[in-house]
């Protein structure tokens, strides 16, 4: 690689959309599968957030925003965003999106819960994940500055002798070194047992980070979505929230409504894992609001429900909360850098601040393309630096089958929508007896990082709900350097 070159290590959303913004700049894109087999933004259904309509701005937005995060939003990260969304959106059209359009051809906006307007722009219903990673993926491929490499899998940071990040290690010992490494590794869904991410997706990046003492922030603050559908697949297919925009109504066995279906995620989350618990069972009933009209207005919901022999337009959707994002990550500023020279993040891996305890539906594709676009305005703008060459690393260890299924069910049942003492602390101690039989495998590290930032906060706050500590009080966000935990005030 050429020495001022950017490594970006991962190939999703945020990933690649900061190889286009980077132009002219050189960058390779590192991506462990092939390029959108195995990112969540393909996956995407509802869309991405951004004050686009009438009567509608980024003040109200950013409100809505710091709401939904339980007092751990920060603020001005929250403006931020939704100050800079708009301009994101249209340079996703004009890289070809096709953004679902009204008869007089404005953007189609959809509403989802916790917003108080209708901004969410979607493609054909719930295909905006896979329509922008279509685009962005052909873009990049065209582009001249770009090269990707698929079928790398990053395990360790490299830094020279004084500390700055300097490439990747990969599988089979083979080294990437760059001058400015990106970490774009997407969230920690894979460690959970139900998850509507890529099982692939275990918190790689920001344990990686973490082992060279990074400032990771807010770990335990994991979004379940509520509305995974219940068939039996791992990862479980999601039935969006935007099907509860048009109309769609959550019930219990018997046909009764039991919670707000606009209410946000994690009020959502527990009242479903509650009746389920019950023994009464939970559905999405989209008869009435979707009836004939599923197949075209909502595809892959409907693929995905055809496909377990269920149809949506007769029957209710089983559904149950899932893992689906992480809010908490490696913790960096408003342009994108973490506590390590040479190391910034991006996306899910990162934490901004923009998500508090419990990010707003849609904001995760709007934080990813907000803060690509400006870590490339920095690099493209900032003098090439020159870091010595790397000092000698070690991967750390695999997690074969075995172990990564104990560990998967362990944080299903100990650190899931509702958690307590008594579980979490007999979380740790299993992952800690495994990292002594494995070795500290990258999963493992990310799954103490998680546990053990829920068992010190000894408040329900968000997506985080202690059973044993149910009610909040002073809020405050958990950082965590070298192995220390530093509680800040909000």
């Amino acid at each position: 690689m050429n020495k001022h070159s950017v490594l970006i290590v991962g190939a999703g959303l945020a990933g690649l959309f900061l190889a286009l913004k980077l132009a002219p700049r050189r960058c390779v894109v590192l991506s462990q599968a092939p390029v959108g087999q195995a990112s969540a933004s393909s996956w995407a259904q509802g869309g991405l957030a951004a004050a686009l309509a009438p009567g509608d701005n980024a003040a109200l937005h950013a409100d809505d925003t710091v709401k939904a995060g339980a007092g751990l939003v920060d603020p001005a990260v929250a403006r931020l965003i939704a100050d800079e969304g708009p301009a994101r959106v249209l340079d996703l059209i004009a890289l070809g999106v096709p953004f679902d359009r009204t008869p007089d051809g404005a953007l189609a906006q959809s509403l989802e819960a916790a917003h108080s307007r209708p901004r969410v722009v979607r493609v054909s219903g719930d295909l905006a994940g896979r329509a922008i990673m279509d685009a962005l993926t052909s873009a990049a491929r065209a582009a001249p500055h770009i090269e990707i490499i698929e079928n790398k899998r990053a395990r360790a940071l490299l830094r020279d002798v004084n500390g700055r990040v300097c490439g990747v290690l990969c599988d089979g010992g083979e080294t990437f070194e760059a001058d400015e490494v990106v970490l774009a590794t997407g969230g920690v869904g894979g460690l959970y047992a139900v998850t509507t991410n890529p099982v692939e997706a275990m918190g790689q990046g920001f344990a990686m980070a973490a082992r060279i003492g990074a400032l990771i922030a807010d770990p335990e603050f994991v979004q379940f979505h509520p509305t995974a559908i219940d068939i039996g697949r791992d990862p479980a297919p999601l039935a969006t929230e935007a099907l509860r925009g048009e109309g769609a109504h959550i019930v219990n066995g018997a046909g009764d409504a039991f919670v707000s279906d606009l209410a946000a995620r994690d009020v959502v989350a527990r009242a479903i894992h509650i009746e389920r618990q019950a023994g009464r069972g939970a559905f999405l009933d989209a008869r009435e609001a979707m009836g004939a009209h599923f197949p075209d207005a909502f595809p892959t919901v409907f693929a995905a429900c055809m496909s377990a022999g269920l149809d949506p337009r007769t029957a209710p959707i089983p559904i149950a909360p899932a893992a689906h994002y992480h809010m908490g990550g490696i913790a960096t500023d408003v342009w994108g850098r973490t506590s390590i020279e040479g190391l910034w993040a991006v996306g899910e891996c990162a934490s901004t601040g923009a998500h508090g305890a419990n990010r707003l539906a849609s904001n995760s594709l709007l934080e990813a393309v907000v803060f690509a676009g400006r870590i490339a305005a920095r690099l493209r703008d900032d003098a090439p630096q020159s870091p010595r060459a790397p000092e000698p690393t070690t991967a750390p260890p695999s997690l074969a089958d075995q172990p990564r299924a104990e560990l998967r069910k362990l944080m299903e049942a100990h650190a899931g929508v509702v958690r307590d003492g008594a579980g979490l602390g007999q979380a740790l101690a299993r992952v800690h007896a495994l990292s002594e039989i494995h070795g500290q495998a990258n999963a493992l590290v990310a799954s103490q990082l998680i546990l053990s930032a829920a068992f010190a906060r000894t408040e329900s706050r968000g997506a985080h709900f202690r059973s044993d500590y149910p009610d909040d009080h002073a809020p405050h966000r958990t950082f965590i350097a070298a192995g220390r935990d530093v509680a800040a005030a909000s």
